[in-house]
């Protein structure tokens, strides 16, 4: 691959955005390349989890337009179905935003599960600074993580924020020393290694399902099923019977 490099490490797949001379901006090459390498991560049954990142300086320095040609919708679409691609996949993902996060960058940032940031990272909205309207459901993902009030701040009136800033309200997770950023999203991802991937999986779906749900009984029923399921599974299973025989040890030891 030409514009991306993958890496898989302790059950996590790290996807490097490899252009750096272009501050990785998102081209139709970048968007096929992307599809690829997620296609091939998720076949792969030792993959729990995922890292999106960018070699430095950036992060991802927003979309090549130049794609957009004779029709606007179909060259937008088409460059958005890079990041959406990453929003899409069943497995759980780590945006590790080492640097600028502009525009287009910024939606593939928004769409990933949880954001590392470096504390040289910049969140830079920007669509209107260059006359364009925000798309790629850009103002719906910010507004669901940060609130009207900071998506505001940050689409109409520009605010750029760094890596504390962005902590602080809520775009994301957690702050670190550049140099420590990547390997911090790496150990973090591969924690959803300890157990079952299947169970990894639906527990993504059901976080993501959950938001359409709109009363603590409807909750409730709505996790029933995939909880049941994994109380038949071989390694809950295994567990119990640990737990058993831990308790009846535990009680003989007792009664003498």
């Amino acid at each position: 691959m030409d514009t991306i490099t993958v890496d898989v490490v302790d059950a996590v797949g790290t996807i490097t955005l490899n252009s750096p001379d272009t501050r990785n901006a998102m081209t139709l090459d970048m968007c096929g390349e992307l599809d690829e390498a997620l296609g091939e991560l998720e076949a792969d049954p030792g993959v729990h989890s995922l890292v999106i990142t960018g070699k430095p300086p950036a992060f991802c320095a927003g979309a090549d337009l130049s794609h957009l040609g004779d029709s606007e919708e179909e060259g937008l679409l088409a460059i958005y179905e890079g990041f959406l691609r990453v929003g899409t996949s069943p497995l759980p993902s780590i945006a590790a935003v080492n640097g600028a996060a502009v525009g287009a960058g910024l939606n593939l940032a928004l769409i990933c599960d949880v954001r590392l940031a470096a504390r040289s990272a910049r969140f830079d909205d920007r669509f209107l600074n260059l006359g364009i309207h925000p798309g790629g459901g850009h103002t719906w993902m910010f507004q669901n993580i940060c609130g009207p009030q900071t998506t505001t701040a940050a689409v109409i009136f520009s605010e750029v924020m760094d890596g504390e800033e962005a902590v602080r309200v809520g775009l994301a997770h957690k702050v670190f020393d550049d140099d420590e950023l990547l390997t911090a999203a790496q150990a973090m991802a591969a924690k959803a290694s300890t157990v079952p991937r299947e169970l990894v999986l639906k527990t993504k779906r059901t976080i993501q399902d959950i938001a359409y749900v709109t009363s603590q009984r409807a909750a409730v029923d709505h996790e029933l099923g995939p909880q049941a399921w994994s109380t038949r599974q071989p390694e809950f299973r295994a567990l119990l019977a640990k737990l058993k025989t831990k308790i009846r040890s535990s009680h003989d030891q007792g009664d003498r």
